[in-house]
């Protein structure tokens, strides 16, 4: 079997999106979660309440977004293509369902949704496939909610802290967040969903060693060797304790946020 394409148009492939299997424990317990606004936005753009509306949440992960979009009332089902994390989201939340799949191909009924919602998920699927499930699996008026938490890069420490990261792995992080998260003629470059979208700032205040672990669990330090990776954050926290000397780290974030809502015909 061949291995598969990277994404093409954030260069990602499947051994990232594999990589987060063997850090699901780490990745629940230091990712951020969401603002309650980006709730309220989803509501407002797909034009109906979360409540008692039946959801997919597709690469739910070990169950982030999940759990938020269940405490607003809405009736979940999370999709999860990793062993790993589908575990450690059954550790984390015992009463919803969660099923293996992912959006190339859901393993949902047609027609059987009203909201598909994938938070910091889109990018590793193929919007050629992904897009005409998310057709087949909406009912008419039903919505598909795609959403990234991105750096503030206009905040100083975080546009450093970014080029550190670019030159010690050798990559372009600015460009992949635009590439996830901003630009909705790549999130479906068919131009069959017409996105509204919106930018949510927030922020949440971390002890230096959860901020550390955070980015621990993103998947270009998963991919990398570990003494690579080691010599980083050795190095990072030097830097950081020059930003932040008592040791809590301010991180802020906007939430972009697209959403497209299934003709109703």
């Amino acid at each position: 079997m061949s291995a598969p394409t990277p994404h093409p148009w954030t260069g990602l492939n499947a051994t990232r999106a594999r990589s987060f299997d063997a850090a699901a424990a780490e990745y629940a317990a230091n990712r951020p979660s969401y603002p309650p606004a980006l709730l309220d936005a989803i509501e407002e753009l797909a034009g109906r309440p979360l409540t008692g509306a039946r959801v997919a949440d597709v690469g739910a992960g070990t169950g982030i977004a999940t759990a938020l979009l269940h405490a607003r009332g809405a009736d979940v089902l999370a999709v999860e293509p990793g062993e790993g994390m589908a575990a450690q989201f059954r550790r984390t939340l015992p009463d919803v369902p969660v099923v293996r799949g992912d959006g190339n191909a859901l393993p949902l009924a047609t027609a059987s949704t009203d909201l598909i919602t994938y938070a910091q998920s889109w990018h590793w699927t193929e919007p050629a496939r992904a897009v005409p499930e998310a057709l087949r699996v909406l009912r008419p008026g039903g919505a598909l909610a795609l959403w990234w938490n991105t750096d503030a890069n206009d905040v100083a420490w975080i546009a450093e802290q970014g080029r550190r990261i670019a030159r010690h792995f050798d990559i372009d992080i600015a460009a992949e967040q635009r590439a996830a998260g901003t630009r909705a003629d790549l999130a479906d470059p068919s131009g069959r969903l017409h996105f509204h979208r919106r930018e949510i700032r927030w922020t949440r205040t971390v002890l230096l060693d959860t901020h550390l672990a955070n980015l621990a669990s993103h998947s270009i330090f998963l991919v990398s060797p570990a003494s690579h990776s080691s010599t980083f954050f050795t190095k990072e926290r030097a830097h950081l304790l020059e930003t932040f000397p008592d040791g809590v780290v301010e991180e802020t974030y906007d939430v972009n946020l697209l959403v497209a809502t299934r003709p109703e015909t």
